[in-house]
C-alpha cells in the first residue's frame, strides 16, 4: 500500500522536484490537470514504462483518490523503488485546497460523465413519458438499466462507444 499525502504537502514535494503522475483517461486529463502532471492511466498502466529518477518521489493522483488506492500496489511497482505517494483526495482535493488546475473547458466533458448524463436522461425519460403517455415507455428505462448491469459486466459500453464517435469527441477518439 502507498502512503498518502495531502495535497500541500505534495505541492511541496513537486517544488523540490518530485515526479506527478495523474492515472485518469486522456479525457479527464485533458479537461482539467495539475500543471506539471504526467498522464499515465491506470487502463495503459500495465504495458507502460514509468520514467522516474532516483531518489524523486512519485505522487499519483486520480479525481478522487479512489483509483490510485485501489492500484496502489500496481503503482508502487512502477515507481521502482522510487518514495511514492497518493495525493489524498486527488485533484478535487487539490481544487479544494487553492492549489493551481490548468482547466480546458474547450474540451468535451469525459466519456464516463456523458454516459451517466445520457443514461440518467433515458431512464429519466422512461419513467415520465410511462406515467404520462403510457406503461410501455417504462420498457426505456428497463433496457437502459440492462445496458449498465451489461455493461458493467463486461466492461463493453455501447452507449459510450456510442458518444465517442459523437462530433464533439472526435478529437480525442484518436
Amino acid at each position: 500500500m502507498l502512503p498518502t499525502i495531502s495535497p500541500a504537502e505534495a505541492s511541496r514535494l513537486l517544488a523540490q522536484g518530485a515526479v506527478l503522475i495523474d492515472v485518469r483517461e486522456p479525457d479527464e486529463h485533458a479537461r482539467a490537470r495539475i500543471p506539471g502532471a504526467t498522464n499515465l492511466p491506470l487502463s495503459r498502466l500495465k504495458e507502460a514504462e514509468l520514467a522516474v529518477e532516483a531518489g524523486k518521489p512519485v505522487l499519483f493522483h486520480c479525481q478522487s483518490g479512489a483509483r490510485t488506492a485501489a492500484a496502489a500496489a500496481d503503482l508502487a511497482a512502477k515507481a521502482g523503488g522510487c518514495q511514492a505517494f497518493i495525493v489524498e483526495g486527488g485533484l478535487s482535493a487539490w481544487k479544494r485546497a487553492g492549489l493551481p488546475v490548468a482547466e480546458d473547458r474547450r474540451q468535451p466533458l469525459p466519456l464516463m460523465q456523458q454516459v451517466q448524463i445520457a443514461a440518467g436522461s433515458l431512464a429519466l425519460l422512461g419513467v415520465v413519458l410511462g406515467f404520462l403517455l403510457t406503461p410501455a415507455f417504462f420498457l426505456l428505462s428497463g433496457f437502459v438499466g440492462a445496458g449498465l448491469v451489461m455493461a458493467g459486466i463486461t466492461g463493453f459500453c455501447p452507449m459510450a462507444r456510442a458518444l465517442k464517435a459523437m462530433p464533439w469527441n472526435r478529437a480525442m477518439a484518436g
